[in-house]
């Protein structure tokens, strides 16, 4: 029985593995801009109570903030939340010294940032009056063009180059890091 066991989870850990190679690889075979329409369709949405909630939970993940926060409980949740992302997100390691594993830690870094940012906003609609929501919404778009130009910016001095796409993405997990911070900082109550 044991030894059945032990086999069942090898097998489903070879299949995890699988899949997370080819999801790995087909997101790093696109083109040099990453995907990061989530950010821009919060921003345009009028209704941003809905937070993006990903079907892949990734094991990164930190647990969610209990519904019974009071306010000042909240800042001060998301702001331990933003600190343990930032440590599990700094010791996300590539599986070998290749562009190709550098790549694949910049995209789940900034896909563990860009999903927090996210839910992040979506806390900040439900508690933020219309008005102030109305001009966090503006803040936010210009604060995505700024990004966007930024990242790439940062990645034309490795223009053609096989470095070109790490340091665009590596530079919006940046960004998009130290906005979380703003954000609950400035922002949450």
């Amino acid at each position: 029985m044991k030894k059945y066991t032990s086999i069942f989870i090898l097998v489903c850990l070879m299949m995890l593995a699988a899949c997370d190679d080819s999801s790995a690889e087909a997101s790093n075979n696109g083109d040099s801009q990453l995907h990061h329409s989530s950010n821009r369709e919060i921003a345009s949405k009028e209704d941003a109570t809905e937070t993006n909630k990903s079907a892949d939970q990734e094991s990164e993940e930190v647990e969610q903030t209990p519904a019974d926060d009071t306010e000042g409980q909240l800042k001060e949740t998301y702001l331990n939340k933003l600190n343990e992302t930032t440590k599990k997100t700094e010791n996300i390691e590539a599986t070998d010294s290749s562009t190709y594993a550098l790549k694949d830690v910049a995209h789940k870094q900034y896909e563990t940032w860009d999903k927090l940012l996210n839910e992040i906003y979506g806390v900040l609609a439900e508690q933020l009056a219309a008005e102030e929501m109305t001009q966090l919404r503006e803040a936010q778009r210009d604060w995505i063009a700024v990004r966007d130009e930024t990242a790439k910016e940062a990645s034309l001095k490795y223009e053609g180059g096989t470095m070109e796409q790490l340091e665009y993405v590596t530079v919006l997990a940046d960004l998009t890091k130290d906005r979380c911070y703003e954000l609950v900082e400035g922002y949450m109550e």
